[in-house]
């Protein structure tokens, strides 16, 4: 019953949101439209980002870093092969191909999911400030090399003139679906085995849970959303550079979880809203009276303010309906059993 009645909502709430996206293209412009288009492509970060972080309890800081992976990919996929030319290493068949931009996102999420497997397998036994700072040097890494790959990636230049293919259209799916795969994730036993490793390693590992094959599993995931939100992204803005996916993007993301409640799949969706529109709002004081970084500051004393006043976040761990991690526990042992007579 409960089961049935989360699907009747999700997908009232699918239909809803395209009405919505009908109705903004048609009476909003551009500034809007790219404004609503950014709060999207952050809202797939957070949600992402979550499922590695808040299902986990890892701190990884990465994600500036496999958005950078997707979105060039991405880009250089997309690039007419007319234009190609000024890629001086691009290997042939790739300088021959052009690809739609659908194949060409998850070509970009899917490498950013295999180079996290890659780095997953030796940082992510590290733990703590160490991971923290470990996922930080990736982000470095990732920007020398596309900084100094100057005959792929054209340096600190970075890729212009890229076709605007990024719209409320592409955007809206791909909120739907990180989403979903969020809350799918949380709401099964491979979502409770994370869940569970969050909480206490050492009784997660008892009960047979593979903590290493699990929190790989979790940055993978994580990283592919990334990917796809950094194709999302340079197809908005029609550019991709370097500079662009800095430690204070990391910073942001992560803000934007804490915020919204560490394990709340809800919670990263609406503190992207309420972030982005903050951001979008001090901006005209910034370049107005000089203020920059009122912005930035304005986040950091929120985030100061919800860890004073509710550690947990916004939603802490809950979601729509108010089931929250220990409830899930309960419903788990037995499906049938209402969760009235469970709360009890």
């Amino acid at each position: 019953m409960e089961r049935s009645r989360h699907r009747i909502i999700f997908l009232l709430a699918i239909i809803s949101g395209l009405a919505l996206v009908a109705l903004a293209r048609s009476s909003l412009n551009d500034y809007f439209l790219s404004l609503i288009n950014f709060i999207g492509i952050y809202a797939i970060l957070s949600i992402s980002l979550n499922i590695t972080n808040g299902f986990t309890g890892l701190f990884s800081l990465g994600h500036p870093g496999f958005m950078a992976i997707g979105g060039y990919i991405t880009a250089i996929l997309t690039f007419p092969v007319a234009r190609k030319s000024m890629f001086l290493e691009l290997p042939q068949w790739v300088a021959g191909i052009e690809l739609p931009f659908l194949p060409a996102l998850l070509v970009g999420g899917l490498c950013a999911a295999i180079i996290a497997v890659m780095i997953g397998l030796p940082v992510l036994r590290l733990r703590g400030h160490y991971l923290a700072v470990a996922t930080m040097g990736f982000i470095i890494i990732v920007r020398v090399l596309i900084t100094n790959w100057e005959s792929i990636t054209r340096g600190p230049l970075g890729l212009n003139g890229l076709a605007a293919l990024t719209n409320l259209w592409w955007v809206y799916p791909w909120v739907v679906i990180t989403f979903y795969v969020g809350w799918k994730i949380k709401f099964s036993s491979f979502g409770r085995s994370m869940l569970s490793i969050r909480e206490d390693e050492m009784a997660a590992a008892c009960l047979g849970v593979n903590l290493f094959r699990t929190r790989v599993t979790a940055l993978a995931i994580g990283a592919f959303f990334a990917g796809i939100a950094g194709g999302l992204w340079a197809h908005l803005v029609t550019a991709i550079t370097p500079s662009a996916f800095s430690l204070m993007l990391a910073f942001n993301i992560v803000v934007m979880v804490v915020v919204g409640g560490s394990g709340s799949v809800t919670g990263s969706l609406v503190a992207a809203v309420i972030f982005s529109v903050i951001t979008e709002f001090f901006r005209p004081i910034e370049e107005g009276y000089g203020l920059y970084g009122l912005g930035e500051i304005s986040m950091a004393v929120i985030l100061i303010m919800i860890l004073i006043l509710k550690p947990g976040g916004l939603f802490g761990s809950r979601e729509p309906g108010f089931l929250t991690v220990r409830d899930v526990y309960k419903l788990a042992e037995n499906p049938q059993t209402t969760r009235k007579e469970k709360l009890r």
